[in-house]
């Protein structure tokens, strides 16, 4: 294996089967740190969580023409890419018993992005001790959505009781109607809160999103562990995921077009080289109580100035 190679561990869980259901994969780039993702629905199947946790790693990939070994312990995925895709296609996206072929849209989300790469399809036995397929499944099962019963807790996946930590809550508020924005950010460590807010005009949604983690890493003056929290996947995958390659390909997307709010993103990830930071994505549905107080923040900013 030469060493440009890129290797992929990718899995999928689902409780039910149909119901909820988690993805992950992990991302091994010659000479760098593992870079693990996950995500997770609410109502899905095994099969679609194996899919989208292949998709999902493909396209955090920012360049084309990578020579990539990707590991499943799917059949379904396996198979389904190196053997039966060629005749579903032929057929117009029907199967060999002439019904719809199931997961069709993602099958052409993996298909388009399986096209842009070099992919050597190679299937490894589940639960056998393999470290990264281990890896896999274990981030797969982290991002199953629990329960929203009243006996199941709220935010358990979220370090809200890390008492070593700082605790950054996001925050914004957007007028579709006049363009204009205000982002804020509520921090908290240990018994002391400071929080800060601000506004932009002609902005989007998205920019608020970079100023509130900006605003909220620029108030803090020591070494710590962070914990950054937000409502926008946006964000969290921009910051943790996203950044590094955009930065190696000269800040440019894998489309090879420039990469949206350049200069914003520029300063957040100066800022992110100086600490640990641990990004977390918030469910709308178990708001921790202090990103209702950065949203308010954010709101009455927005209010103030309109």
């Amino acid at each position: 294996m030469q060493n440009k190679t890129i290797q992929i561990y990718t899995d999928g869980a689902c409780k039910s089967n149909p119901g909820p259901g988690g993805w992950g994969a992990v991302i091994l780039h010659p000479d760098q740190l593992p870079l693990t993702i996950n995500g997770g629905e609410i109502n899905t199947t095994n099969n679609s969580m194996e899919l989208m946790a292949v998709i999902k790693a493909l396209e955090n990939i920012q360049t084309n023409n990578n020579d990539i070994i990707l590991y499943t312990d799917s059949k379904y995925i396996q198979n389904g890419i190196t053997k039966w895709i060629t005749n579903w296609k032929k057929n117009n996206w029907q199967s060999s018993q002439d019904t719809p072929v199931k997961n069709q849209s993602l099958w052409k989300r993996l298909d388009e992005n399986a096209k842009k790469q070099n992919i050597q399809w190679e299937w490894v036995k589940g639960h056998a001790g393999n470290q990264w397929n281990e890896k896999a499944d274990q981030l797969a099962r982290e991002a199953i959505p629990k329960s929203d019963s009243s006996d199941s807790p709220k935010n358990e996946k979220l370090p809200l009781e890390d008492k070593n930590a700082i605790h950054i809550f996001t925050g914004v508020a957007f007028s579709t109607k006049s363009k204009q924005g205000t982002w804020a950010a509520y921090l908290r460590y240990k018994n002391h809160t400071k929080h800060i807010s601000g506004t932009m005009e002609n902005t989007s949604s998205n920019q608020m999103h970079i100023l509130s983690a900006t605003g909220g890493l620029q108030l803090i003056k020591k070494q710590y562990h962070i914990h950054m929290y937000t409502l926008s996947d946006y964000l969290k995958d921009g910051a943790s995921i996203w950044i590094n390659n955009w930065h190696r390909n000269d800040w440019t997307t894998k489309e090879g077009t420039p990469v949206k709010h350049k200069d914003l993103w520029i300063k957040l990830q100066n800022l992110t080289k100086l600490y640990k930071i641990s990004w977390h994505l918030v469910s709308k549905q178990s708001l921790p109580e202090e990103i209702t107080i950065a949203k308010n923040l954010a709101q009455q900013c927005l209010q103030k100035t309109g």
